[in-house]
């Protein structure tokens, strides 16, 4: 499953055209915090999958990857239109409204060693789920 999730933040990492140092180190911590080699995850950037069907995920699985999108989208400290909105198509693929992006992104930090509360911003984006 982490493969798949890794892949989400990768495309979107790529939405803008070119995968930033930043987003890069950003994917990198959180392929290697799950088990994934450098390897792995270096092949995985070079030629990213389309996405799947995200809907097996459960409730957990899914913030996870909402609250990672959303780091991602912020760790090169510029947000454009097209990260945004390839956020929305996520955040509504993995079964929530694209509000949530909005709601979540202003408290979530673009350094992952900065960690927001969880507990809190699950609850926030429970609220969203269709």
């Amino acid at each position: 499953m982490i493969k798949e999730q890794l892949n989400v933040l990768i495309n979107l990492a790529a939405s803008d055209r070119n995968v930033g140092e930043k987003e890069a180190k950003v994917i990198h911590l959180i392929g290697k915090a799950n088990g994934l080699s450098k390897d792995e995850i270096e092949t995985m950037m070079k030629t990213p999958k389309p996405i799947g069907d995200l809907s097996a995920f459960s409730e957990d699985q899914k913030f996870e990857n909402l609250y990672h999108l959303i780091q991602i989208m912020k760790s090169d400290g510029q947000v454009f239109k097209s990260e945004i909105h390839f956020c929305e198509q996520i955040a509504e693929k993995l079964g929530y409204k694209k509000a949530v992006v909005g709601e979540l992104s202003t408290r979530i930090y673009s350094d992952p060693t900065i960690t927001a509360d969880r507990k809190l911003l699950f609850e926030r984006a429970h609220k969203f789920l269709k």
